[in-house]
């Protein structure tokens, strides 16, 4: 009987080793997998190559994974924001590394992982810093940059409802890297806010197929009232 469903987040990602590349959905603060991150934060794993949009937001999230010092580089396409100041200091200190990839770009070298192409070429990025060191042709007369793959060996999602067989389905805006993530890692993490029967998620809005996902935690869902106070809905 295939059930992907974990007891816990803690066993969900206890195999996680040193040095691994981290798929992290999210962008913005919009669809970041927050519980996962935590216990990210609390296994231990270090040296981490960590693939999001972003590089974090204030002191919560991506950013304190960051700060627990776990990271040794990071892959996003926008690593500076008003309150990124985590991501900041590390890196004019010399502590992370950074490659910067046109947002595209990054949505595609992912895809390129799960799909089993091997590159493509793309004019962004053509003329610019980015494309140093990297092949570029001349196509119809137009300039283009090869780009590889980015593989994971885990993806950390944020979904909005599953079944034990791994299915996935998101809510609005949260989806972003999600699906192209999930099909990139060896090993895909998913927390859920609600755990459907078998059958119950109609096939033609099922976002994720199961077979990208490894295993799906359920979590409380939280309500920021005014004044910033959270409860479980």
């Amino acid at each position: 009987m295939i059930n992907k469903l974990a007891d816990s987040i803690e066993t969900a990602l206890a195999d996680t080793a040193d040095g691994a590349t981290v798929l992290i959905g999210g962008f913005g603060t919009s669809g970041i997998p927050n519980e996962l991150i935590d216990g990210l934060i609390a296994h231990g794993a270090r040296d981490l190559t960590v693939v999001n949009n972003n590089a974090g937001n204030g002191d919560t999230g991506l950013a304190a994974l960051l700060k627990a010092g776990r990271v040794r580089k990071v892959i996003c396409s926008f690593p500076r924001q008003v309150d990124s100041h985590v991501f900041d200091g590390l890196y004019r200190s010399g502590a992370l590394e950074l490659e910067l990839v046109p947002q595209g770009n990054l949505a595609e070298r992912l895809r390129a992982a799960g799909a089993g192409i091997g590159g493509f070429f793309t004019p962004t990025g053509y003329g610019t810093e980015l494309a140093k060191g990297k092949e570029t042709r001349i196509i119809d007369g137009k300039g283009y940059v090869f780009e590889t793959p980015i593989h994971g060996d885990l993806a950390l999602i944020k979904a909005e409802r599953g079944d034990r067989w791994g299915n996935l389905t998101y809510r609005k805006a949260a989806r972003n890297f999600g699906p192209v993530m999930a099909m990139a890692a060896r090993k895909t993490v998913a927390t859920v806010h609600e755990i459907a029967e078998l059958g119950e998620l109609d096939p033609e809005i099922v976002i994720t197929p199961g077979i990208h996902v490894s295993q799906v935690v359920r979590i409380e869902r939280t309500v920021t009232r005014a004044g910033g106070f959270k409860a479980a809905a």
